[in-house]
């Protein structure tokens, strides 16, 4: 088994510092989990919270410039602590740092794979966090609930858990209402389990429970079972792994994603969108077909070739995600024409298709 467990800061921080304590009893759960056989993964967060003490700052900064510095500083606070803790069980770890551009790119995205994948082989446990030092807002994931959704794709993972301070998904926020209940199961993410969760985290993290959410419905649609428990219980999470159930659990979905149009739909940025009419809609969605040019309504934004795009109706919905054959400005001359109308508009001819249908990704609806 192959799984990816997320540490968010909140469980690895005391105030303005690193909780050393803490940081061993979760390296004892994992080292216990990794001895089960299981190759694991750790997506950790607490970086600038490790550096914030370093530089003197009682709250997390709000501008970039002090949010890199602090980033800078605590990496190789939060990297040492990792490594005492997990030697005194006898593990190895190595550290990887990513930015949101690693998954833009194919072949940065199968070399990150393959980095990932080789620490797994020597039996060393990667600790993956976002290189915040040089990432800026183009290329940031936002938070690391997004980032763990992401690797666990990139790897193929069978498993995500995503260690919180609360037990789970409740019914209602159960820091203020008594009568919340805990969610077991979620076998769908619909839109009334998105509406229970809301707010946003601590004063040292990013993300809520929303984030973990959203994280949840990407994994689970690449066919990985999610788990949301309670990180600041010692022994709980080898208890999962022995088949307790705890938190709230996420099942993926029957129809999973491949692996290449996981990559298509969460990994790339989508740089425009083009607008198709109802027949084009139905084909794609009901008869799994190509995007032509005869179906193209309209392009918004400014995109090249080999671009990702969103496919939408005339009311805006985004339907599905693709890889574009051809520039904005070249759909632009070829929407609604057929497709032996496109080498006598352009001069040439790429593709009979704007979005090829191997290149092309129906979105869920949840």
């Amino acid at each position: 088994m192959r799984v990816v467990i997320k540490i968010g800061s909140s469980l690895l921080t005391t105030g303005d510092s690193l909780d050393e304590s803490r940081i061993g009893a979760l390296g004892a759960d994992i080292s216990e989990v990794h001895s089960m056989g299981v190759e694991v993964m750790v997506v950790s967060s607490g970086a600038v919270a490790a550096g914030m003490k370093k530089l003197g700052l009682r709250r997390r900064p709000s501008d970039i410039r002090h949010k890199q510095a602090a980033a800078s500083v605590g990496q190789s606070t939060l990297m040492w602590a990792y490594e005492r803790s997990f030697s005194t069980h006898g593990k190895k770890v190595g550290q990887i740092l990513l930015t949101r551009d690693t998954f833009y790119d194919r072949t940065r995205y199968i070399n990150a794979k393959n980095t990932i994948l080789t620490l797994l082989d020597y039996d060393i446990i990667p600790v993956i966090n976002e290189n915040d030092s040089v990432a800026v807002d183009e290329i940031k994931f936002g938070d690391n609930d997004q980032l763990a959704s992401l690797v666990a794709g990139l790897v193929d993972a069978d498993r995500l858990v995503i260690l919180s301070d609360v037990d789970g998904l409740y019914t209602r926020d159960p820091r203020r209402y008594r009568n919340a209940r805990l969610i077991p199961v979620v076998e769908e993410i619909t839109p009334e389990i998105e509406a229970l969760a809301g707010g946003t985290g601590s004063l040292v993290g990013t993300g809520g429970m929303y984030s973990k959410l959203l994280a949840a419905k990407r994994a689970t649609q690449c066919g990985i079972r999610v788990n949301i428990i309670n990180g600041n219980v010692p022994g709980l999470l080898p208890a999962l792994f022995k088949g307790g159930a705890f938190g709230t659990e996420f099942e993926p979905v029957k129809d999973r994603i491949p692996a290449r149009k996981g990559w298509i739909a969460f990994g790339l940025r989508a740089r425009g969108s083009i607008v198709v009419d109802d027949g084009a809609k139905d084909a794609i969605l009901a008869r799994g077909k190509s995007l032509l040019p005869s179906g193209i309504v309209s392009v918004e934004g400014a995109f090249r070739a080999g671009d990702a795009v969103y496919c939408t109706d005339r009311d805006g919905e985004r339907f599905a995600k693709g890889l574009t054959n051809y520039s904005a400005d070249e759909i632009e001359k070829l929407k609604g024409l057929r497709t032996s109308e496109i080498e006598k508009t352009l001069g040439y001819r790429y593709s009979d298709e704007v979005i090829h249908r191997d290149n092309l990704v129906v979105l869920k609806k949840c």
